[in-house]
């Protein structure tokens, strides 16, 4: 049986998040603001990159191993059927 393989999410996670701290990086320089008010705001960027960069980890391990549940399900199933 053919099944549809998932393409890696490592990648793609990793374009996401370079973009979007790119991104806060041009909006906070191109804010005209204090230097003291500046290095906050950066500061608060930072916090929220770390923030949202642990969320995606996190979602990612659980599709990660819910993927690997899911294979080692069916190669169980495919064991059975073969002895069946």
């Amino acid at each position: 049986m053919s099944q549809a393989q998932n393409p890696p999410i490592g990648p793609l996670l990793l374009t996401l998040l370079a973009g979007a701290a790119l991104g806060a990086v041009v909006v906070a320089l191109t804010t005209p603001k204090s230097g003291p008010q500046l290095r906050g705001d950066l500061k608060r960027l930072v916090r929220r990159g770390e923030r949202q960069a642990g969320e995606l980890s996190a979602e990612a391990i659980a599709g990660w191993d819910a993927s690997q549940a899911q294979t080692a399900a069916s190669r169980a199933d495919s064991v059975e059927s073969m002895a069946g």
